[in-house]
């Protein structure tokens, strides 16, 4: 791209081809980036290409760049980001309750609170609010979302447990024990039996569902033009099932169980064949139940649950050790959690709302936000992305603005 006119005074170092310059300029941090660019319009213009602040953005925390250096926010100027990641950093956000709900009552003197799961996907927040899937629109100068849902999405007869958003398709599994599959721009819906109970969690990739139930199975299921619906394994985990997630690679898939047995609360199955491949870890203790798994990459998986402890597998190296490992400081059940793939982690606790922000680099919780002071509710589910972080709770949904200074 063309320069913009130079007011530097003249000097055969800005004579030089912008190659070189570019160069030279790799080997400065942000800040000397930052102080270049005060110089004159044309080391402004120079010092704020992404070239220059890829190689920084990579060790900042929730850049849009992964571990292997993909970018997953593309479009958006990376110095930009570089700036708010110093506000993931520091705690630096404004908070705002954007959608409010009732507790669900289920008899006289006693009620029940929903369990909202959601998911984001370009300029809408999927939110599960009772037995429906709700689109929102994100608000575009970023306060937030619209109160009313563009979209709703039924089919459970009791709440939608969890869901899943891949390729503009929804797959929900509900506590009626269906799994409802959803076309998102089109009126196409299916539903079928899933489970004797409910269905607490699904994946969703490569034309295949897995889904994992109370009823102490997991289930391999086609979703393939004519073979809707067809289940391909069952398998039989001997406890119930609280999280699932289908490897990368589409090969395999993880279950995550209560740990009210003998076995790993943390198994990965053969998608191919519903075969167990390997258990991970020896050291759970009895009730240990792993609530959250999440795949940054086909061998590095993320897991969390009842004994409050963030684990960080690595299969290459060992199935019976994590790598690396986090405890909740205040021994609180961790609901949930969700990573940059690359150094940050954010993780729901069980209690007051409490969503913490993790850099891997560093054994200690990095920032921590109590959203549901003085009642007390679990994160039952978070999602983020570069600018903001999205917390579900039992009756609000909360926004933390990472771009507020």
């Amino acid at each position: 791209a063309a320069s913009p006119s130079s007011s530097c005074p003249p000097s055969p170092l800005w004579a030089l081809p912008e190659e070189l310059l570019l160069l030279i300029c790799s080997y400065l941090d942000a800040q000397a980036l930052g102080r270049l660019g005060q110089v004159c319009r044309r080391l402004r213009f120079l010092s704020s290409r992404d070239l220059l602040w890829r190689r920084i953005a990579r060790g900042c925390l929730n850049s849009g760049f992964t571990q292997l250096g993909t970018d997953l926010a593309a479009g958006i100027p990376v110095k930009e980001r570089v700036k708010v990641s110093q506000n993931w950093r520091h705690g630096r956000c404004r908070r705002e309750t954007v959608l409010k709900w009732k507790c669900k009552q289920v008899a006289p003197f006693s009620s029940t609170f929903l369990m909202p799961w959601m998911e984001l996907d370009g300029e809408y927040l999927y939110l599960s609010q009772a037995e429906n899937i709700q689109a929102y629109l994100l608000c575009p100068d970023g306060t937030g979302v619209q109160h009313h849902p563009q979209a709703i999405f039924s089919g459970h007869q009791e709440d939608v447990c969890r869901f899943v958003l891949v390729n503009s398709h929804i797959v929900s599994g509900g506590g009626d024990g269906n799994i409802v599959l959803h076309k998102i721009h089109g009126s196409y819906s299916v539903k079928f039996s899933a489970h004797e109970q409910e269905v607490n969690c699904v994946d969703f990739q490569g034309g295949l569902v897995v889904s994992g139930s109370r009823d102490r199975t997991a289930k391999v299921w086609s979703l393939s033009p004519g073979r809707v619906g067809q289940c391909l394994h069952t398998v039989q985990t001997e406890d119930r099932v609280w999280s699932i997630a289908i490897s990368p690679l589409l090969s395999s898939f993880v279950t995550g169980t209560a740990c009210c047995g003998h076995t790993s609360p943390l198994r990965i199955w053969d998608l191919e064949s519903g075969q167990l491949l390997t258990s991970l870890g020896t050291d759970f203790h009895h009730g240990a139940g792993v609530l959250d798994v999440f795949y940054e990459t086909p061998s590095l998986l993320l897991s969390c649950g009842y004994d409050t402890y963030i684990r960080y597998w690595d299969i290459r190296t060992s199935t019976r050790k994590c790598v690396q490992e986090w405890e909740e400081p205040h021994d609180s059940a961790l609901y949930c959690i969700r990573s940059d793939k690359n150094y940050m982690i954010a993780s729901g606790s069980s209690y007051y709302g409490v969503v913490r922000l993790w850099d891997k680099r560093q054994t200690r919780c990095l920032q921590s936000f109590h959203l549901s002071s003085p009642t007390s509710s679990p994160v039952y589910c978070l999602r983020f992305s570069t600018t903001h972080l999205y917390a579900a709770l039992a009756s609000a949904l909360h926004v933390l603005d990472f771009t507020a200074p």
